[in-house]
């Protein structure tokens, strides 16, 4: 045998050792006959229905719309959707429905009704998501036409240029992560244990947010709305911003908690309540006061700073009713520092600074800590580990002016 021939035998016999991983993977031929069903069917393939002239028509009745769904299930659009004079873009007249609007617009026109109308009383289990909702006559998420829609949410929307308002939702409903503009009327309006969480909402012509008793609203931004940047009944409101509003930047009218909030730049106050509590929020160049309470409040740790701006006339807090509990806080460049003209309050622990009328307003029968001046506080410089007691006082309920 030839050294050429060996070569080849060698290698054609490596080529085989090679083989056994891809013969071992199965068959290569099919199996006989024709290739059969998978016997599922459209709806299992993709278990939504498209939002079309054919499988939700519209109608002409007392709610005419575009497009109607009937049916409890799964909804979305395929592109984008123009509206029509005198209709509603969709209309929802079942519970149990989902609508995603896949990334498209909904576009109203001229005299167009809702973008989108719950127009069945008592329904419930409504959600729409994804989407941007723009240009219609009446607002343009409506679950509060007739009757109000329970258990809705609402997501992940662009709503902006809406005649009626931004997103009408009613009780225990949950709006998040939408971005509401220039709506005429409220951007978003909720009823009773509701949730609004990270939505943006400006140039409203009503309140930015606005809603009932027991609702939280969270991280939230309203500003530059004709009316109060957030204004709800009672509840929770935390980690929110609202600036230049026409009216107040805060509202929790009837018992609430707000924490950790900042009201900057608004035409009224920049906080107010009544038998509730704020703590570590800030309020700055507010028309009117940082801080106003009737009564029954706890405001501890805020920070204050000029307001009473533009001919208005404010103080850092304000207190004009009785029974509040006024500790911790610091206000500075206002007309007032802290001003209370109700009885039974108990001011303690506090600071002001530079305001412009008088420190300190505190009418008679409240309570207080001792006033310590410390404007002119005298006292060396520190450099090291230790130095003495600058503050003038030891008083544990010791408020200061500096």
């Amino acid at each position: 045998m030839s050294a050429r021939m060996s070569v080849r035998m060698l290698v054609a016999a490596l080529a085989v050792t090679a083989l056994p991983q891809v013969v071992l993977a199965g068959p290569l031929t099919p199996p006989p006959g024709p290739v059969g069903p998978t016997n599922k069917t459209l709806g299992e393939v993709e278990p939504r229905v498209a939002i079309n002239a054919t499988n939700t028509p519209g109608d002409s009745d007392a709610t005419p719309s575009v497009f109607k769904i009937t049916q409890p299930g799964s909804y979305y659009l395929t592109g984008n959707i123009t509206g029509v004079t005198g209709k509603i873009g969709i209309e929802v007249a079942s519970g149990g429905v989902t609508i995603d609007l896949n990334g498209f617009v909904l576009g109203g026109v001229p005299g167009s009704l809702a973008g989108i109308a719950c127009t069945e009383s008592g329904m419930s289990s409504i959600a729409v998501r994804n989407g941007t909702i723009r240009g219609w006559g009446g607002a343009g998420v409506s679950f509060a036409a007739i009757g109000l829609v329970n258990n809705a949410q609402v997501s992940s929307l662009v709503v902006s240029g809406n005649g009626g308002g931004g997103i009408r939702a009613g009780y225990r409903c949950a709006i998040t992560e939408c971005t509401v503009y220039s709506n005429t009327g409220i951007g978003i309006s909720v009823g009773s244990d509701s949730t609004v969480s990270n939505c943006r909402v400006s140039g409203s012509t009503g309140d930015g947010i606005n809603g009932t008793v027991s609702v939280t609203v969270t991280g939230c931004v309203s500003n530059e709305n004709t009316g109060s940047g957030i204004a709800i009944s009672s509840g929770v409101i935390t980690g929110c911003v609202a600036n230049s509003n026409t009216l107040n930047g805060i509202n929790n009218s009837a018992g609430g908690v707000i924490t950790a909030c900042v009201a900057n730049h608004n035409g009224g106050h920049g906080f107010n309540l009544s038998y509730g509590t704020i703590s570590n929020s800030t309020a700055r160049n507010n028309t009117l006061n940082g801080i106003s309470v009737s009564s029954g409040c706890t405001i501890l740790n805020n920070t204050c700073a000029a307001n009473g701006v533009l001919d208005g006339v404010g103080a850092g807090i304000f207190a004009t009713g009785n029974d509040n509990r006024i500790e911790g806080n610091n206000c500075m460049s206002a007309d007032y520092g802290i001003r209370v003209t109700g009885i039974g309050n108990v001011i303690v622990r506090n600071s002001v600074s530079g305001n412009s009328t008088a420190n300190w307003s505190i009418s008679s029968s409240n309570v207080y800590g001792p006033i310590v001046d410390r404007t002119s506080p005298g006292s060396a410089s520190v450099n090291g580990n230790a130095a003495a007691d600058a503050s003038g006082s030891t008083h544990p309920n010791a408020n200061f002016t500096y």
